[in-house]
């Protein structure tokens, strides 16, 4: 049974990859042009910063071009928005509404290094 599930690991990590990009570009979106939802915070300095990152970061994640170096940047934005904008609050995830960064965070870490498996611009 591992050794049938294990035949598809390129294609999870390619599902992981394409799910985790449409959300990340989602949270880009929704800053940049108030879609799907409206962002309820100003958009100014850092917040358009992480606008960009996220839309164009998730885009190149989603189609995996440059998926390494995209998801180290959206990594370290997410570790970066999780201390600067969500721990003040509480040390607890749940309690501070980081947790989707913490998740974002490693999972374009984890992209860092499986790369972009299966269904991808740059496969080999």
């Amino acid at each position: 049974m591992n050794d049938r599930l294990s035949a598809y690991a390129p294609q999870a990590l390619a599902v992981l990859r394409i799910v985790a990009a449409l959300l990340f570009i989602a949270h880009g979106t929704q800053k940049l042009f108030n879609f799907p939802v409206e962002f309820p915070m100003g958009l100014e300095g850092l917040m358009l910063a992480a606008g960009v990152i996220e839309l164009v970061a998730g885009i190149l994640i989603l189609v995996g071009f440059f998926t390494r170096p995209a998801a180290f940047i959206a990594s370290g934005t997410m570790a970066f928005a999780y201390w600067l904008g969500h721990a003040p609050f509480s040390p607890w995830p749940v309690a501070n509404q980081g947790d989707a960064a913490i998740l974002f965070c490693f999972v374009f870490l984890y992209l860092v290094f499986a790369g972009p498996g299966a269904w991808s611009v740059n496969r080999k």
